[in-house]
C-alpha cells in the first residue's frame, strides 16, 4: 500500500498493485530520459494539461524504478494499466505533485 506521507502512489499494471516514487535517483533518471526537458517543464507541462504519453511513460517508469522496479519502458508497453491511459496520466501528475509537497501536507 501507498504511502502518501513518503510521496508514494499506488498503480495497478497486469492484475498487480505497484508502488510508485520519485526518489532522488529517479528523478534523475527521468531528467535523463526525458532529455533537453527540465523538471519546471515538465511539472509546467502537466499543470497546462499539455503533457504527452512520453511524458506519463517517463514519469511512470522512473516512479516505478523509485519503488524498486527494475523493468524497462518497454516492458509497459504490451502491459494491461487499470483504469487505462487516463488513470496512468493522472497517477503520473498525483507521483510529481507528491514529490515536491513539502512533509506533512501529503
Amino acid at each position: 500500500m501507498a504511502n502518501p506521507w513518503r510521496g508514494e502512489v499506488t498503480l495497478v499494471i497486469d492484475g498487480e498493485p505497484h508502488v510508485l516514487r520519485l526518489t532522488l535517483g529517479a528523478l534523475a533518471e527521468l531528467e535523463a530520459g526525458l532529455g533537453a526537458d527540465t523538471l519546471v517543464d515538465l511539472v509546467a507541462r502537466f499543470e497546462g494539461s499539455a503533457c504527452s504519453s512520453r511524458d506519463v511513460l517517463a514519469l511512470i517508469v522512473a516512479g516505478l524504478r523509485g519503488g524498486g522496479w527494475r523493468g524497462t519502458a518497454a516492458d509497459l508497453l504490451a502491459a494491461e494499466i487499470e483504469g487505462g491511459p487516463l488513470m496512468a496520466a493522472r497517477v503520473a501528475a498525483e507521483l510529481l505533485a507528491r514529490a515536491f509537497v513539502p512533509v506533512g501536507e501529503a
